[in-house]
């Protein structure tokens, strides 16, 4: 049995991998958000919820314990999270680290697709997730940093993945796409291990109209 502690669990792609892990595996989940009650319906033989902060370090450090997988989907201050969650890892012996970010971490985004993120998220935000990342990738740990392509709802899982130093591929990806990844990363510790992923829906390359209809509600 793996014990998977999800950091964010009530994000969208959080909800798609607590409700695959309770389906498909034994694994046992602990749960960190802010507001336990949004996550409705527990299974009290598998799941331990904590109502927290992430950024307590007192807090990260007790819920690491006897964990195999750490599992983290946040926002905010990304580079303060990692060094508060790599800090915890340390400390308890955890090794395994599978970390969700945005493309263009290490500007390779082709453009106009790249250039658009980082107006879309901010400049300065896209600097956090890259001393986030580096953090991570300073540790000895058995991380994999995934990159996604802007995120839809859309309910089919079909992607393909790039690695550090290839152009990032595509321009969108669905959440259950990022959801069925991150399923495998948990049940092979060695796939990705150090690595750094791109996630993209193949065929999308130079949709950026597209994303930005999405982005309307079109």
């Amino acid at each position: 049995m793996t014990n998977v502690l999800i950091l964010g669990a009530n994000g969208r792609i959080a909800r798609i991998v607590r409700q695959r892990l309770l389906a498909e595996t034994d694994g046992h989940l602990t749960l960190v958000l802010r507001q336990p009650q949004r996550l409705g319906r527990v299974d009290a033989l598998r799941e331990t919820v904590v109502a927290g902060d992430v950024n307590d370090a007192q807090l990260l450090q007790k819920v690491m314990v006897a964990q195999d997988v750490v599992y983290a989907n946040l926002s905010g201050n990304m580079a303060a999270l990692a060094q508060t969650i790599v800090t915890a890892m340390q400390a308890t012996g955890v090794q395994r680290l599978i970390w969700v970010t945005g493309s263009g971490l290490y500007h390779e985004t082709p453009e106009p697709f790249g250039s658009w993120v980082e107006r879309t998220v901010g400049h300065a935000s896209k600097e956090d997730t890259r001393r986030a990342a580096a953090i991570i990738e300073a540790t000895t740990m058995n991380y994999t940093l995934i990159r996604a392509a802007f995120m839809t709802d859309d309910p089919k899982v079909d992607y393909e993945l790039t690695q550090k130093g290839e152009p990032f591929k595509g321009t969108m990806v669905s959440r259950a796409s990022i959801a069925d990844l991150i399923l495998k990363l948990i049940a092979s510790p060695t796939l990705g291990s150090r690595g750094s992923l791109g996630i993209d829906q193949p065929d999308t390359d130079g949709m950026l109209d597209r994303v930005q209809a999405i982005m309307r509600g079109e």
